[in-house]
């Protein structure tokens, strides 16, 4: 094999990189001892080498380069060498040292950034689950609004603020063929710790009030529109407010809203 296709071979490459066992690098040096090219080209692809590690290697710290350094020594099986070839060996040794420390090192920086983009990407998506929970929650609550106002079986009694509370507004849909009841007390203030709207379905004559339901989720509610219990024949309904827990008969000094059917 002449010394240029022994060069185009791509075994001097091998050999700087420490890729080669015992006898091809015995083999590699003697090509290098009878060609001058062949040396030539060794040093050449060892410079190569040593501008690549200064232009890519990563900031380390000193302490991190030692370690990384260490580990790579340790690591390393030593190959004793003739005098005349201990140095090509030494400096063979540390080139392959100095490639494997740009390459950890780039590896190391690339699983940093790729744990930082995992973590990134994995906060996002919570708060976009997040987002996406809400928003339906938002819109099957909003379409359970809309069917019970375009029910035309509803009946829509609104119920106007009464004496305890004048500006307080209510509205009962009630339908008298299933007889359910639902409620819209957006109109009526957060009541005060300790108490609940209780919502009350009347006869009139004689006055009978029966409890229908009793508020008390109405602050974790967002729509403030609450299905109670169904009212049998009612001809009025009234909101009261009531320690927690309710009332057997409606406290009618602190009724908040009245209407009739």
């Amino acid at each position: 094999m002449t010394s240029k296709e022994y060069i185009e071979s791509g075994i001097l490459e091998l050999y700087v990189f420490g890729k080669l066992s015992e006898a091809e690098n015995n083999e590699v040096q003697q090509m290098m001892a009878d060609y001058p090219a062949v040396r030539q080209e060794v040093i050449a692809i060892e410079n190569t080498v040593i501008d690549l590690s200064q232009s890519v290697a990563p900031r380390l710290s000193a302490t991190n380069y030692e370690k990384i350094r260490n580990q790579i020594l340790d690591k390393r099986k030593v190959v004793k060498m003739s005098p005349s070839k201990s140095n090509w060996s030494s400096y063979i040794g540390w080139a392959a040292a100095a490639v494997l420390v740009v390459g950890f090192g780039l590896q190391l920086n690339k699983l940093n950034d790729t744990n930082n983009t995992i973590d990134k990407l994995g906060a996002e998506k919570s708060v976009m689950q997040e987002s996406i929970v809400d928003l339906e929650l938002k819109k099957k609550e909003a379409e359970t609004v809309l069917a019970i106002v375009r029910d035309n079986n509803n009946q829509a009694v609104a119920l106007a603020g009464q004496a305890v509370s004048p500006e307080s507004y209510a509205k009962a849909y009630y339908n008298k063929v299933t007889k359910e009841v639902y409620v819209d007390v957006a109109g009526l203030p957060t009541p005060p710790k300790g108490k609940v709207y209780q919502v009350w379905a009347l006869k009139l004559t004689p006055l009978t009030p029966t409890s229908i339901g009793v508020l008390d989720n109405f602050t974790a509610d967002n729509t403030k529109v609450f299905k109670v219990d169904n009212a049998q024949d009612a001809e009025a309904f009234g909101i009261t407010l009531e320690p927690t827990g309710g009332s057997v008969s409606p406290n009618l000094e602190q009724l908040y809203t009245l209407g009739k059917v």
